[in-house]
Parts: C-alpha cells; sequence; structure tokens
C-alpha cells in the first residue's frame, strides 16, 4: 500500500513538473525543441527496457552534450520563460461574463475608429502574467475601459500616442508604455515597431495585444506569440472575447 502511494505521489510530482516547463517554454522556438527531448527521452527509457545497449550508449552521450548545446542556442528563450515565471500570479482576477462582454466591445469600438481614422494604436490586455512592470514605463491612467478614453489616448501628437496602453484588472491602469521588441529574425519587413513590440511581449507573457496600423489601416491581434492578421470586423470582436475568456 505504501508503495502504491509512494509511486502515485511520483506520478503527479512529474506530471506537475512536466505541465509547468512546457508553460515555461510556451510561445517561444525552444518549444517544439522540448517535444522532441521527450521523444527522445521516451526513446532512451524503451531502449533500456529492450536491453539494446549500443542505443543506450548512444543517446547517454547524446544528453552529455544536448544540456551544453541548448544552454548556449536557447538562452533568449530560457530568460523570457524565467521571465515569465517570475510574472505569473499566484491568484488571477477573475472578471465576470458581463464585464467581459462591455470590456471586448469598447475595445473593438475604439480600435475600429481607430482604424477608420487612420490612426495607429497598441493596446495590452493583462491575463495571468503580470504586466506591472510595463506599467512602470509608462503613465499612470487608472480609468475605467472606454471606447472615448483609448481614442483620446491615441490621439495624434499626444504624448502618449507613440506608447502602448496596458489593461489590467479591467481598468486602463497606464498609457504611454514600453514593450520588449521581438527578437524574430524572420518577422517581415512590413511590420513595424508595433508589431514587433506587441510581438515581443506576447513571446514574454500571456498577454492579448492589439495593434491597428494607421498605414495598411487594419488590425491585428497577438496572444501567446502567434499573430492573428487579415481578420475580418467580426472576428475581431469575437477573437478579443474569446482571447479574454480563455484559461
Amino acid at each position: 500500500m505504501l508503495l502504491i502511494w509512494k509511486t502515485s505521489i511520483e506520478i503527479l510530482i512529474l506530471w506537475f513538473v512536466i505541465y509547468h516547463i512546457m508553460l515555461f517554454f510556451e510561445g517561444t522556438r525552444a518549444f517544439q525543441v522540448l517535444r522532441g527531448i521527450i521523444i527522445l527521452l521516451i526513446a532512451f527509457f524503451l531502449f533500456q527496457a529492450l536491453g539494446l545497449e549500443i542505443l543506450d550508449w548512444l543517446l547517454r552521450k547524446l544528453f552529455a552534450i544536448s544540456v551544453i548545446a541548448i544552454l548556449v542556442i536557447f538562452h533568449p528563450e530560457i530568460r523570457q520563460g524565467l521571465a515569465r515565471l517570475g510574472q505569473r500570479h499566484l491568484f488571477g482576477t477573475v472578471l465576470r461574463e458581463e464585464e467581459i462582454d462591455l470590456m471586448s466591445k469598447e475595445i473593438f469600438q475604439a480600435v475600429d475608429n481607430l482604424c477608420r481614422n487612420k490612426i495607429g494604436a497598441l493596446i495590452a490586455i493583462e491575463k495571468n502574467d503580470s504586466l506591472s512592470a510595463y506599467s512602470k514605463s509608462g503613465v499612470a491612467v487608472d480609468g475605467r475601459v472606454s471606447a472615448d478614453l483609448i481614442q483620446t489616448i491615441f490621439t495624434p501628437r499626444s504624448m502618449l500616442h507613440d506608447g502602448g496602453l496596458i489593461i489590467q484588472h479591467g481598468r486602463i491602469m497606464a498609457a504611454g508604455c514600453l514593450f520588449p521588441l521581438t527578437e524574430d529574425q524572420d518577422l517581415s519587413r512590413v511590420y513595424g515597431m508595433r508589431h514587433r513590440a506587441a510581438i515581443g511581449l506576447a513571446q514574454e507573457t500571456d498577454a492579448i495585444v492589439v495593434i491597428v496600423s494607421e498605414e495598411r489601416q487594419d488590425i491585428s491581434l497577438v496572444y501567446k506569440g502567434r499573430l492573428h492578421k487579415d481578420l475580418s470586423r467580426e472576428d475581431i470582436f469575437n477573437k478579443i472575447k474569446e482571447m479574454i475568456k480563455a484559461k
């Protein structure tokens, strides 16, 4: 009986560790490499169980070399993962259904009007990872989320126009904030600094980032490092609401 309990606890601990390692690398290039390493680990245990000594020896040597290689090659991803780990809330703020619907509607109305008027904007909506460190780089607002306030903040020649706006706990907490730029060299040159800042923030946190491009007059969304573009007006509204509700 004691052995069964011990085995069960070990399985739960192992599951917990693997799950958080997956979260650690989520949204980075290293995520796919991590899946490959898991496959190699399964093969390693299989070779041991079958007594395939030569293959077992080769995998042991491969793992010894790969540890150093991973640390060197993927140090940006490891840094991003550590940053996200330190920013994650222990207890998240839960918004009611009607609050999410109203907030999504106000954000969509604001970005739709800004897009039609050829005015750029960058809006980050906090999820589980805290955006407080980025809020401190801007100007405190602490106002209700409304389309009028968002449009006022991004008025051309405004002091806060070029920075990012941050929404935390269902309120506009800061504007004119600085976001980290993505290090992705494969990103198309057609995307400017707003898109690079949006993707950079989405790679380091689980924030939802909305970008309005004044040049192309379109609206894009970035979530978990993925850029959603060429969206219809209806898709934009639905995706904002869907992403806010997602766990």
